[in-house]
Formats: structure tokens, sequence, C-alpha cells
């Protein structure tokens, strides 16, 4: 049943837009993969399209919900959150293009949109209706908690916009709509999740039993440190483009900006969180591209300089990252085609959206 609605996806597609023979073989390919699990779950994740991803978003979270599509009784909701990215001022052709960008890149790193669901968050009105609908049961002081609202506002709250401190709230709203059972999150996302799940259970206490609490699915991997400053993580907002290698980024690119990555006056390659932040995070990247252990990596760096063995790093990421590029590339010039997906994807997203919010409602007394 799975690979036939793949095949019919195919078909769709080649019907409706000017695709490649290639992008249709590879969702043909992709709808064949459907081994079982027997304890289906609702996951639903949210990505700003506020610029290229960056190996960090690959490692930390696009690999995860790849990896997901295995199991054909979940349902993987994968919403392009532009109502989030409008909280920070945005060049309105310039964030439609990313929205755009950001479902080309998601396709070519693997997600499938036969799988997942894949659409654009401000084209489901219920997404902003629910958010009402929880803002009223969340106070303002729990919404000054949070990191980013101190963050963004840089002193300076006056300037900030209301969206930008009730934005929780909305993300709140993105992952109950759907009544998600589970949401794959970073440590710097687990307070939004915690937000999430309080409200559930806000709301089931006042209407009864209705969403179920969220759970958190947590990465594998650590989280990619920024090039520049080893610090502070990998960021799409970093202002130095140098900080990040992004998904789209040539190999000459990749070498510059591997060459120009912070490091110390230590020659050697060593593995040292806390002394040596800027090598050590070169060798975290490797071994997250390499498949090698840490262990590995130092025992076959032996005698070699970190300037040398920055290349070493290089080539490891654009192994991985040119077939990912050329794709990226190939699916951005089809924007009937990324359209057609984004479609598709707002249509199964409407049905659920549209079913579960009309039982909010009756729940709270706004129509029979």
């Amino acid at each position: 049943m799975a690979l036939s609605r793949g095949l019919n996806f195919c078909q769709q597609v080649s019907r409706s837009s000017r695709v490649s023979r290639n992008l249709i073989s590879w969702f043909c390919t992709e709808s064949k993969k459907v081994p079982q699990d027997s304890s289906p779950k609702c996951i639903f994740s949210g990505i700003q399209p506020t610029g290229i991803p960056h190996i960090g978003n690959y490692l930390g979270a696009i690999q995860s919900w790849v990896k997901m599509q295995a199991n054909v009784n979940d349902t993987i909701i994968l919403s392009i959150v532009d109502l989030h990215s409008i909280t920070l001022p945005q060049d309105p052709p310039v964030l439609l293009q990313s929205i755009y960008d950001m479902v080309a890149v998601l396709i070519a790193c693997g997600i499938d949109p036969q799988r997942t669901i894949v659409f654009q968050q401000s084209s489901i009105s219920q997404h902003a209706e629910l958010a009402w609908l929880l803002g009223c049961k969340t106070t303002l002081p729990r919404l000054g908690q949070f990191a980013q609202w101190k963050s963004k506002t840089s002193g300076d709250k006056s300037k900030a916009c209301v969206g930008l401190y009730t934005y929780p709230v909305l993300q709140a709203a993105d992952i109950l709509l759907y009544k998600s059972t589970h949401v794959p999150v970073g440590d710097d996302q687990m307070p939004h999740l915690t937000l999430a799940k309080d409200l559930a259970r806000i709301f089931n206490n006042n209407y009864g039993q209705y969403f179920p609490l969220p759970q958190p699915i947590t990465g594998t991997y650590d989280r990619i440190k920024s090039l520049r400053d080893p610090s502070v993580k990998m960021s799409k907002s970093d202002s130095d483009a140098l900080s990040r290698i992004q998904l789209t980024d040539s190999e000459d690119d990749i070498q510059k900006k591997c060459k120009k990555a912070v490091t110390d006056f230590i020659s050697e390659v060593t593995f040292d969180p806390e002394k040596r932040p800027g090598v050590s995070n070169l060798i975290s990247i490797h071994s997250a591209f390499s498949g090698l252990s840490v262990e590995e990596i130092c025992k076959q760096a032996k005698g070699q300089e970190t300037a040398e063995y920055k290349m070493v790093v290089a080539e490891a990421v654009n192994k991985i990252i040119a077939p990912i590029r050329e794709h990226v590339f190939e699916v951005r010039r089809n924007k009937v085609f990324i359209q057609h997906v984004l479609s598709i994807g707002e249509e199964k997203a409407r049905a659920m959206a549209a079913e579960n919010f009309t039982e909010v409602k009756k729940l709270v007394g706004l129509c029979e």
C-alpha cells in the first residue's frame, strides 16, 4: 500500500510539473523503504525558513527526520514555520524564496513528501487560532522566562514586537494542533516543549482529556559549534558567513571555512573540548561526517599539524555534502515541483488541523 501511494505521488508530480527523471526516480526509490514498527507515533518538527541550513542543522535535526521516515506506522509532520520567522524583520521576496529553498534542501537531504507531511505553517490558519486559545491560558511571567526573548531583544525590550514575546505559545500550538505525541528537540528547545506539555495539562484539566503530553526525542550528536567562535553553537543567523558550513557551499567554500576555523597555537591534533574547543569542534565534525570515532581520528592525525588536518575535515564534509548540494540545485530549478510538494502537504495538514481544532472549539464552548 505504501509503495502504491509512493508511485501515485511520482505520477502526480510527473504530470503536474517539469521535474527531471532523477527526481521522480528518487521518490519512487524512497517509497519502497517500508520497515514496520508496532508503536505508532505522531511526530512534529518545525524549521524556520531563514537561510540555508548548515551542517549543524543537518546533523542535529534533518538526519534524524530522514531516519524517522523508516517507520511507516508513524505520522511525521514537518512544518516550514514562516510565522515564527517574521518575529524579526524579513525582506518579503527573500522570505518567499527562503521557503522554497528550505523545501529544496529538505528533499535533497532525503525528506520524502510521501512519508513526511511537509507544509508551510501560515497556510493553516488553525495554528494561529489555537495559539490564541492557549495564550489565554499562559501568564506573562512564564513567557518572560524564555532565553530567546532575553537574547533577541538585546537589552532593549521597548523595540521588540509582541510576537517575539508570545511565539513560544505559537510553538506549543504547532505541536498540540496535530495531537503530537513526540517532538525531536535539542537542549535549547526543551523549555519550549515543557511549555507545550504544561499547556496541554492545563487544557485537559479545564476541558477534559484531549491533548497527549508530547514527549521529547533527543538527538545523537552534540551541537556543532561555530567555526569562528567555538564557545557558541553554529547558527544560520550569525553575521559571519565563515562561522558555518551551509549545505549548498561549494568545495572551495568548505575548504576556505575550515581553513579559517579558529583553533589555537598548538599544532598537534588532540581532543579536549574545554582546553582546545576549536580543534575539538573540528574533530567532532570530522567524526560525524566520516563515521570514525574521536580516538580513531586522533590516531590517524598523529603527526599532522592542525592546518593540514583542517583540509582533511573539509574533504570529509564535502564528500557527504557534494551530492546533497547537487540535488538542492536540481530541485531548486523546479519551482512548480516545490509548490506541488507544499500543496500536497498543506492538504494533509489542513485535514488534520481542521478536525482537531473543531473538537477544541467544541470543548471550549465556541461551537456545537
